[in-house]
């Protein structure tokens, strides 16, 4: 019955999308103001539905099919579960790859929900979708220059690669150098975004509705509602570099003593427009690519705790936190200034790249965002209900809720011991991980569904934080959480003396800071003695 329901559902979707296009592609054609790229939305729109509904339909029936019969827990099952993980996996990677786009950014997306979906999903999204997204052509890109600033690629610059070096889900860079000898990276934007964006991201909602009225328990329409809101803004490269600018700014005004080591490419205004940015050429290496850092000069953890700090600052102290930053997005350099550390090591800078979604936190989010984090480092269980019901998690949730920033069960969130929160990126870590996810899915689901969506890409932003440090140190590190902890309780504080007039409140709250600040270095002692015994045993 749940089989034959299923593939009725498919076509259903079949003839909704058929008749939706059909039944008004005439008129849309007649009455646009281009034709063709009429022709082509209305064209795209029923193909990519079905496509979408079958690679759908395919994967729920390879689920129920498979498993039917299998006892519950059983070895059998598990080792089918998992062959039917990956076959889903590829198939939905297919589907991104295909369609291209949006669904490239939700295959991103995917890639990190280590704490909602099984690892193949992850794992496969991940290893794909940063590094092999399909290419535009090059008579595509002129098509692109032609529009935005009336010429070819040959006579905008000196020298222009028609190869890419990256592409991503909504552009591509290529290496140019101006008529005055300035080697730059040219972000050009695919042709097809601007055709089928739209389309897109309305096949995507219907799909996604659709799949929640069959399971209720997948709710991912919070997702489609984000992608409504941030991919005008992601296609507008022209408010990607004003938030570059942004971005640099609030690291000289608010978290000056970092400043020199955060940068961002200086952007080419007079030949940048919506769907062109051009910008300084930035070298280095990738975030993740540990064997090249360490042949700069660089050590790993140096890098980690960078990342951690430039994060943490946004978050807690701006209020202006860049959303996707996975490691296609993170580059490394030695600093500029040559300097170094004491034992010789140069110091990093890191360089931030593809600044199109950012997200803005208010006063009252941020400093309820910062109190919970620091009362997650300080294992503080009071402290950790207040703040994660403030932000929207309930009572019912706040432990899942906490559970899901740190990644780590309830007992260890509140453990006193110093290393409570640390990962070590172990398989037995990463089946308890899985575990939870899966008995816990549900609840999961109407979380995410209650949280609001500020929050969801703060989550967001964990994720690919968690991956980038994974990378760089095979887990997560005690020093990362002291970061943290430091960061959090001084945006607490400075909020807090913004409220406060009076003389002896503001006495309350630097004693309150001193005590803080007492803990933090009992727990940076502890994890230098922690470091000393392992290194002796």
């Amino acid at each position: 019955m749940a089989t034959r329901s299923l593939w009725r559902t498919r076509a259903k979707l079949a003839v909704a999308a058929t008749a939706l296009c059909t039944g008004g592609a005439a008129a849309t054609i007649a009455t646009s103001d281009d034709p063709a790229a009429a022709l082509k939305l209305c064209t795209a729109v029923p193909l990519r539905l079905l496509r979408d509904s079958a690679t759908a339909a395919s994967i729920v029936f390879d689920y129920q099919y498979s498993l039917w019969g299998l006892p519950e827990g059983s070895n059998e099952r598990a080792k089918i579960k998992h062959e039917v993980h990956l076959r889903s996996a590829r198939k939905l990677q297919e589907l991104c790859f295909r369609n291209g786009g949006i669904y490239i950014k939700l295959g991103q997306h995917i890639g990190q929900l280590e704490y909602l979906i099984p690892q193949e999903y992850v794992l496969t999204m991940r290893e794909s979708m940063l590094n092999k997204c399909p290419v535009s052509s090059y008579d595509q890109v002129c098509e692109v220059f032609k529009k935005e600033l009336g010429e070819t690629p040959d006579k905008v610059f000196d020298e222009f690669d028609p190869k890419p070096i990256a592409s991503a889900s909504l552009a591509q860079v290529h290496i140019a150098r101006t008529h005055d000898g300035q080697k730059v990276a040219v972000k050009v934007q695919h042709t097809h975004m601007t055709d089928t964006a739209a389309a897109d991201q309305a096949t995507v909602e219907f799909l996604v509705n659709t799949l929640h009225r069959l399971f209720p328990s997948f709710d991912y329409r919070w997702l489609v509602a984000e992608i409504r809101e941030s991919l005008p803004k992601e296609l507008d490269f022209l408010i990607e570099a004003k938030n570059s600018v942004k971005c640099l700014e609030n690291f000289r005004k608010l978290s000056p003593h970092i400043a020199d080591y955060v940068y961002a490419p200086e952007v080419h205004w007079s030949l940048s427009t919506s769907k062109l940015l051009i910008m300084e050429f930035m070298d280095g290496a990738y975030v993740n690519d540990v064997i090249t850092i360490q042949k700069l000069g660089i050590h790993p953890s140096d890098v980690a705790r960078l990342v951690s700090q430039t994060f943490a600052e946004m978050m807690f102290k701006h209020g202006f936190v860049h959303c996707d930053p996975h490691a296609a997005n993170l580059l490394v350099r030695p600093l500029p200034s040559g300097k170094r550390r004491i034992f010789g090591k140069k110091k990093p800078q890191l360089i931030l790249l593809d600044h199109g979604l950012y997200k803005e936190l208010d006063f009252s989010t941020r400093f309820s965002y910062a109190s919970l984090w620091r009362a997650l480092v300080f294992s503080d269980a009071n402290g950790i209900k207040e703040h994660s019901v403030k932000l929207g998690a309930g009572e019912d949730l706040y432990v899942l809720f906490a559970g899901i920033l740190t990644m780590r069960p309830w007992n260890r969130v509140i453990d006193p011991a110093v290393d409570h929160l640390v990962i070590k990126g172990t398989d037995s870590d990463r089946s308890e991980l899985q575990m939870y996810a899966s008995q816990y899915f549900p609840q999961i689901s109407e979380l995410l569904s209650r949280l609001p969506r500020v929050i969801l890409l703060m989550l967001k932003t964990n994720d690919c934080l968690r991956a980038v440090n994974n990378s760089l140190l095979q887990g997560s590190s005690l020093e990362t959480f002291l970061i943290i902890g430091r960061v959090s309780s001084e945006a607490v504080v400075e909020a807090k003396m913004m409220q406060m007039k009076s003389l002896f409140s503001r006495i309350d709250i630097w004693f309150e800071e001193f005590l803080f600040e007492a803990r933090l270095l009992a727990l940076q002692i502890a994890f230098w003695l922690l470091r000393v015994r392992n290194a002796l045993t």
